[in-house]
C-alpha cells in the first residue's frame, strides 16, 4: 500500500468536509508527533508500548498550544473551527479514515468528548494569580 502524502490527504478531506481549517490538521499532526515522542520516552523506561491514547493526545495538544500560541490559543482554535476537545477527535478520525493516522480497536471519537474546558486549559494559565485564587475560592462548596 502506498503511503499517502499528508498535504494531499488534508486537501482531500477539505474537499468533502470544511468544518476545520487546513492549519488545524497540521497542528494536530505536529502535536501528535511531539506527544508520541514523549510517550515513547516514558514507555521506554517502563518497557511498554508507545501507542498514544486520546487523553494523552489532548494533553499534548494543550501543552503544544500553550507553547505555540499562549493566551491567543482559544482565538486561533476558533479561527480554525475548533471549539472543544471533541473537535480534535473529529480531526484525528478524519485522518484515521483517510489513512494518515492509525488507531487501535479501543480508540474512538468518544475518547475526546470528556476532555478539558478550553477556558480552564488555555486562558486561565494567563490570568493574574489573584484572579485564579478568587475564582477557585468562589467555586469551592461551603
Amino acid at each position: 500500500m502506498q503511503e499517502i502524502n499528508f498535504e494531499d490527504a488534508v486537501e482531500k478531506i477539505l474537499e468533502q468536509d470544511r468544518r476545520y481549517a487546513r492549519d488545524a490538521f497540521f497542528f494536530v499532526r505536529d502535536a501528535l508527533e511531539i506527544t508520541k515522542r514523549q510517550v515513547h520516552k516514558e514507555n521506554r523506561e517502563r518497557r511498554e508500548e508507545k501507542h498514544v491514547t486520546g487523553q494523552q493526545l489532548l494533553d499534548g495538544i494543550r501543552k503544544f498550544a500553550l507553547k505555540e500560541y499562549g493566551p491567543m490559543t482559544v482565538t486561533v482554535f476558533e479561527e480554525w473551527g475548533v471549539r472543544d476537545c471533541k473537535d480534535f477527535g473529529e480531526i484525528v478520525f478524519c485522518m484515521v479514515e483517510i489513512g494518515c493516522f492509525a488507531k487501535t480497536k479501543e480508540d474512538s471519537r468518544t475518547d475526546f468528548q470528556n476532555g478539558y474546558n478550553f477556558a480552564d486549559a488555555f486562558q486561565k494559565p494567563f490570568w493574574p494569580a489573584s484572579r485564579r485564587t478568587d475564582v477557585a475560592a468562589k467555586s469551592v462548596p461551603l
